[in-house]
């Protein structure tokens, strides 16, 4: 604030944070990225409204996986699109494959890997796969790629890898935990760049100044966002072992991410009730899976281990004693 006013930046995002994004992307997947096509946005919600609005019109179906994050489809509803829940199965990871798009009459598919509320990722074959089977029906491929940085056992591929006909959509939120800064990204096709700043114009003018300002000295700050990775691996190992010590037995080690996506078939069929009752009883916070899969959520909760590791092992000791009580 000392070194000048924080007016208006361009609409596509300050040149410099534009140009280090671009960077990034060599450092991370050795992809070699024309800083022009990167746009700061107003975090990854302000994405993926100008990526629904730049690729589709109104009614025109996006494919998106169940369960899956449920502001996907609140977006498309609100923006007049139709959202195409494909409901993926557990022998898959609750991934889509390319045969889950068949028949489907789809204008655009929108994947997550590592995804929320499962933590489960694509690999490089599952990725091109489902490159290839949205590319063969017509439809726009958009990949969120919001929790990359945080994987444990292999690093996410992402879709610039394969290709550059994707969207691809990114965040300071999660990698450097920068939540209420709200400053995100997505690199686009380079015939698209005009259509997204006309866009992003009028609905938006710019993403914050200072968050922007902020979010490029983030990413120099490697040792900070290693620290935060040591925390989350610690505490996925308590979970990993916490949780089904509590009687929580029906998971999968997730692949990246901060969450575990448990069944939890053989103590309810209400996780929403059971959700209230461990908040009300045991002082724990957990999310019914309604929220992400209304069709079978009812029998699914998901936990987050994004908190300080000492607070994990007070909620799993307390999980432990609720459902031994």
């Amino acid at each position: 604030m000392a070194a000048g006013a924080l007016g208006y930046t361009v609409a596509l995002g300050l040149p410099a944070l534009r140009a280090r994004i671009a960077r990034a992307y060599g450092e991370w997947y050795d992809v070699d990225l024309d800083p022009g096509r990167v746009i700061v946005t107003a975090g990854s919600s302000g994405a993926f409204i100008l990526a629904f609005t730049a690729l589709f019109d109104s009614g025109e179906r996006v494919g998106i996986g169940r369960p899956g994050y449920p502001s996907y489809r609140q977006i498309l509803h609100a923006l007049g699109l139709t959202p195409v829940e494909i409901e993926t199965r557990s022998e898959n990871r609750f991934q889509p494959v390319p045969g889950d798009l068949a028949g489907r009459d789809l204008l655009g598919v929108l994947v997550a890997s590592p995804a929320n509320p499962t933590g489960t990722m694509l690999d490089r074959a599952a990725l091109e796969a489902l490159i290839g089977a949205a590319d063969a029906a017509g439809a726009a491929f958009i990949s969120d790629e919001i929790y990359h940085g945080i994987e444990y056992e292999q690093k996410a591929e992402s879709a610039l890898q394969i290709t550059d006909d994707a969207y691809v959509i990114n965040s300071f939120s999660k990698r450097f935990s920068m939540t209420g800064w709200r400053v995100g990204w997505m690199v686009v096709p380079e015939s698209h760049v005009r259509v997204v700043e006309r866009l992003a114009q009028n609905l938006f003018i710019c993403p914050s100044h200072a968050s922007q300002v902020a979010a490029l000295a983030a990413m120099d700050c490697g040792e900070e966002v290693e620290a935060n990775m040591a925390v989350y691996r610690a505490n996925r190992a308590l979970m990993l072992e916490g949780l089904p010590a509590a009687g929580f037995t029906r998971i999968a080690p997730p692949d990246g991410a901060f969450y575990v996506y448990a069944d939890v078939s053989d103590l309810t069929d209400d996780s929403r009730a059971l959700a209230a009752d461990i908040l009300d009883r045991a002082g724990v916070a957990v999310t019914p899976g309604l929220d992400f899969d209304p069709a079978r959520g009812h029998t699914a909760l998901r936990f987050s281990y994004a908190a300080a590791t000492a607070d994990i092992e007070e909620g799993l000791a307390r999980l432990r004693a609720y459902l031994k009580g």
